[in-house]
């Protein structure tokens, strides 16, 4: 039986010995350790020699363990980092990605007034509609989610970041009202056949928020149809999808006859966001 404990300095050395697969073993044993003792990243570096309580040793042990096993961190915290937000997640959320932040920053260019009607289809932890409500605060902004615990947790994440967004449960477009000014979405665009559905955090992640048919295209093309039906006539359709998807989601656009289709690509260089401005009957 243990009669001494480990300086933050130990725990951190073990975390990161310990976590050793993970693609940042030292950054997830300094936010495990975080959670443990309630503290800030100063704090661990501040004070490396004090010495962990044993309830606390034995917590983060624990916590070691699940992200050994391939948990992700913010599953095991119960929350993100988004934008300039923290979100809480669960395990019947995606975890914001860094690289959605791209949606966010072009969303932000495409209306250019004060006031607008915006929509987040599938918004999850309310991610993106959060993002643009903190830097749009006269936006009139909705956020869509299917499961009812979900629009819940995105109602407790405006709440938390003090910011106004109304969210709804729904299924897509169903039931909304046109004169959208702006319709966002990071639908599920994974085939069903994706290996990256066997690897790191995606292992973990409500397959319903991944997958979608017709090789991934399928949530894409429901948003794309039914978008055109909600948008003013200057309005604009932005989505995220996969890094193989740019050329079909164009070629999808542009089929059903939306203005001034373009992909703009993520800091790794592939098509992330593609963008496309509402057909006009008749044309």
């Amino acid at each position: 039986m243990l009669t001494t404990t480990m300086t933050i300095a130990a725990a951190l050395q073990q975390g990161h010995q310990q976590l050793f697969a993970s693609d940042s073993p030292a950054i997830d044993a300094e936010r495990l350790l975080m959670q443990v003792l309630e503290c800030e990243r100063t704090a661990l570096h501040t004070w490396p020699e004090r010495r962990l309580e044993m309830s606390a040793q034995v917590a983060y042990m624990n916590l070691l363990k699940r992200r050994q096993k391939g948990e992700p961190i913010a599953y095991i915290t119960g929350q993100q980092g988004f934008w300039d937000l923290q979100l809480e997640v669960t395990p019947d959320t995606l975890i914001p990605r860094p690289e959605t932040e791209l949606l966010v920053e072009i969303a932000l260019t495409l209306v250019d007034s004060t006031s607008a009607r915006v929509v987040d289809l599938g918004t999850g932890t309310g991610a993106i509609a959060l993002a643009l409500a903190k830097e749009r605060p006269g936006w009139q902004i909705e956020g869509i989610e299917q499961i009812a615990s979900v629009v819940e947790l995105a109602q407790r994440n405006g709440n938390r970041n003090q910011l106004q967004v109304c969210f709804k449960q729904g299924n897509w477009c169903a039931g909304l009202q046109p004169g959208v000014n702006l319709l966002v979405s990071n639908p599920p665009y994974l085939d069903p056949q994706d290996p990256h559905l066997q690897q790191g955090d995606v292992r973990f992640e409500p397959t319903s928020a991944l997958i979608a048919g017709s090789q991934g295209m399928a949530a894409i093309n429901t948003i794309a149809r039914q978008a055109s039906q909600i948008l003013n006539n200057e309005g604009w359709l932005a989505f995220e999808h996969g890094f193989q998807q740019g050329e079909g989601s164009r070629e999808l656009l542009q089929q059903l006859g939306y203005r001034q289709v373009v992909s703009h690509r993520d800091l790794a260089g592939h098509e992330r966001v593609t963008v496309g401005q509402k057909p006009i009957v008749g044309e």
